[in-house]
């Protein structure tokens, strides 16, 4: 079956006479459990929710592409996902190898508490493969590819198979292409780590993310840090996040094909340096890019000559609304260099296709760079 097909399907509740098509989400902290808690399927929010269920098997039916065996843990945040792996994987004097452009939160979290406990750190750019020279006797290799906002690709697959030789485990940050772009678990990874907030939900309201795995051994150690540290997924973002997996195939399709306009139009600028978007031709990684994503996602990225230009193309453009994130229904942009945290030029603008007519978005753009020029 197709994935979108799948998808569509994974929101339905079974045909039956009179109830309704979709479930509604489960409100409760206990629920009823009378006689041996193990024989009963919910017993207290933290540990597992009705609603949780029905996310999590549409999430494992888009990881694996319908392969049977993967099992999805969602938590209420991206980084609450990428914590659950660090924190199952990794105990003192273990070795973690992480990319130097990785997700800027995600090497703050392994530097300011990880490292501190014992964890050595190894750091090495997302771009060639760099990560590879650094493996020995690593317990867990960190891919996140493309990279967030440098737009750099990785091979998953060379990448996993030379981990794998090694001993180590193989996570991936899936947040930027999604599990119906990109299938790491497929490609060899151990683990496939999502921020959903992005182009999983798509609409701007919620937080959430998860994690995929392929090993029956490493989804309990997951689902166990769930019910012990306690970072619960409401029912409601559940529920939310369930009802906007039906729009992803739309949704992706569209901004993906928005961005590349938009990354075309902006390499025929010449106030434009740098443009970075692995659906373009140019991009030093598009032929690994192509064989490893089916969508190459909304996130382009480029820099303009300074600091102030940059500010002020924000403010001029009327359709790029300036916030963090991205993969929202509408067009986002920021000047990413003001977060710190990454090596990027202080003109360097993060931008996020979205769903809009994209005649009228890049009209924009250009009224916009004009106006600094």
């Amino acid at each position: 079956m197709n994935d979108v097909t799948r998808l569509l399907q994974a929101t339905l509740t079974p045909a039956k006479q009179g109830e309704p098509m979709h479930s509604g989400p489960v409100f409760a902290a206990p629920f009823h459990a009378m006689g041996d808690a193990s024989e009963v399927p919910y017993t207290y929010a933290r540990a597992h929710n009705p609603t949780w269920t029905e996310l999590e098997n549409a999430l494992s039916g888009l990881e694996g592409g319908g392969a049977d065996g993967i099992q999805s843990v969602v938590f209420p945040s991206g980084m609450a996902a990428i914590a659950s792996v660090f924190g199952t994987v990794l105990r003192p004097g273990d070795v973690a190898v992480l990319p130097s452009n990785a997700y800027y939160v995600a090497r703050k979290l392994m530097e300011g508490y990880f490292v501190e406990m014992g964890v050595e750190l190894r750091m090495a750019p997302t771009a060639n493969n760099a990560q590879a020279a650094l493996l020995d006797g690593a317990k867990l290799l960190w891919i996140e590819t493309p990279s967030n906002p440098t737009m750099e690709v990785a091979d998953i697959t060379k990448l996993c198979e030379l981990a794998h030789a090694q001993g180590a485990l193989v996570a991936v940050d899936n947040s930027t292409p999604t599990a119906l772009s990109q299938k790491p678990l497929l490609l060899g990874a151990d683990f496939s780590v999502s921020s959903d907030a992005k182009s999983m939900n798509g609409h701007s309201d919620i937080l959430y993310g998860h994690v995929a795995v392929k090993d029956a051994a490493l989804a309990e150690k997951l689902v166990s840090w769930r019910r012990l540290m306690g970072p619960a997924l409401g029912p409601m973002e559940a529920w939310l996040a369930l009802r906007s997996l039906a729009t992803l195939p739309l949704r992706l399709e569209r901004t993906s094909e928005n961005a590349m306009k938009i990354a075309e139009f902006l390499k025929t600028r010449a106030d434009v340096t740098d443009v970075l978007y692995p659906g373009l031709k140019t991009h030093p990684d598009h032929a690994l890019a192509a064989k490893q994503m089916k969508y190459f996602g909304p996130v382009l990225s480029f820099t303009l000559p300074s600091e102030a230009k940059a500010n002020a193309f924000l403010m001029a453009a009327k359709l790029v609304t300036q916030a963090t994130s991205f993969g929202s229904v509408v067009t986002t942009g920021e000047r990413r260099a003001r977060w710190g945290g990454d090596a990027i030029a202080p003109g360097f603008i993060r931008l996020s296709a979205g769903c809009e007519a994209v005649e009228d978005i890049i009209a924009d753009i250009a009224q916009a760079l004009d106006a600094v020029r």
